[in-house]
């Protein structure tokens, strides 16, 4: 364990005066019940080998670190590598905490699990686990991004997973979380809300943190033995931010490490035509948790839009808004255009179709690389891109050859 993870979050789940648990009163016992589970497992020998043999026999890690040979010639400048966690199993780094998750549903007797999805990815790995452990699965989808990320809601029903479309509001990610909380209240005595990234109420933005610092921990011994040193930049794209503090926190302690995070800056500056929050949000508070937030005149969360549905999120994990405060990460963008062009270039280049949402992140390095020869560039691919080819060819064809 890391001196920073040592020390972050506080007992109570803030990271400085981000986080918290701010839920209505009939949660609060199932919520310190998931946090009392999850410090008493955290240290059981039982529960970290079980979680091991998971990971190695039925996910496949570790999963490995590219050297992005044909995309960095292109670039000029600094190299660029890649942490495959598109090669994880069902696809994306969603599964780290997702059978993690499940394993502690498990072990605290509960027998179903119940989730949010923007891109799918998260349901997908959520009914993955399910199938796995033999649970009942409950995933809430806006119908905006049901028709967007089509194959994943198929993958879902697939892996016997019940698909609730939620249709108020913008039928998107935030509505989907509003929409299992709400089911999640008239279920909690036997089931648990997976949450799908470092947000939330106490202890998930922890608890999913902890989960995912296994991509970093994988990508910090693996860059060494290849390269023989640190990266200069790790990067990866920050909706609600997990696949990010996943890789970051191989690297936290260490200071020569740049640590980056890449926002979707849509198509404008905007309310309504980004889901920027780092760059454009204010202190504010959403669904249970303090965070930086995307706000309207009156304080209510804003709308938001991304090319890529796993990040059309008003808010973002309070771990990011306290690691920009103290200056130990820094937050850029790449806007709708940038991730559709690094989506193709990835494809054409390396033969690695990314999902939108990391595509992101490899468009950011596309376009710092040039300018850092000699650097070392690392990129999260935190998931492939089979969930949005549908969207991406039907809506804007199959791109130009490079």
């Amino acid at each position: 364990m890391s001196r920073y993870q040592k020390q972050q979050p506080d007992a109570n789940g803030f990271f400085g005066t981000y986080g918290g648990a701010f839920i209505p009163p009939q949660l609060e016992p199932h919520f310190k019940e998931i946090a009392a589970a999850y410090d008493r497992l955290s240290i059981s020998a039982e529960f970290q080998n079980e979680l091991r043999y998971i990971r190695k026999h039925f996910q496949g890690r570790p999963t490995p670190v590219s050297y992005a040979r044909r995309l960095s010639d292109e670039c000029g400048g600094a190299r660029i590598y890649l942490k495959r966690e598109d090669l994880n199993h069902s696809g994306a780094h969603k599964l780290n905490h997702c059978m993690a998750e499940a394993l502690l549903a498990k072990h605290m007797g509960k027998t179903k699990l119940i989730a949010e999805t923007g891109a799918g990815q998260h349901g997908v790995a959520l009914a993955t686990a399910a199938a796995y452990f033999g649970m009942d699965c409950e995933i809430h989808m806006g119908e905006v991004d049901i028709a967007k990320e089509h194959p994943n809601v198929v993958r879902m029903k697939l892996l016997g997973a019940q698909v609730v479309p939620v249709s108020f509001g913008a039928k998107t990610l935030k509505e989907a979380v509003d929409s299992a909380f709400i089911s999640y209240l008239e279920q909690a005595d036997h089931a648990i809300y997976a949450i799908g990234s470092v947000v939330g109420p106490h202890p998930f933005p922890k608890m999913v943190r902890d989960f995912q610092k296994i991509v970093g921990e994988e990508a910090r011994a693996q860059f060494l033995e290849l390269v023989d040193e640190l990266p200069d930049i790790v990067t990866a794209c920050v909706g609600g931010g997990s696949n990010a503090m996943g890789i970051f926190m191989g690297f936290i302690d260490d200071e020569g490490v740049e640590l980056r995070g890449v926002e979707p800056l849509g198509t404008g500056t905007k309310l309504g035509q980004h889901a920027a929050t780092m760059s454009y949000g204010t202190d504010g508070m959403i669904h249970g948790f303090k965070c930086l937030l995307l706000q309207d005149e009156k304080g209510e969360p804003a709308p938001v839009h991304s090319l890529a549905s796993g990040l059309d999120y008003p808010g973002v994990g309070p771990e990011h808004c306290f690691l920009k405060k103290i200056g130990r990460a820094t937050y850029d963008g790449a806007d709708d255009k940038q991730a559709l062009d690094a989506f193709y270039v990835l494809s054409r280049l390396e033969g690695i179709i990314p999902a939108l949402e990391s595509a992101h992140a490899v468009a950011y390095a596309m376009r710092i690389a040039p300018d850092l020869p000699g650097k070392t560039i690392l990129v999260n691919l935190s998931g492939r891109g089979d969930k949005d080819i549908d969207y991406v060819t039907e809506t804007f064809g199959y791109g130009e050859t490079p």
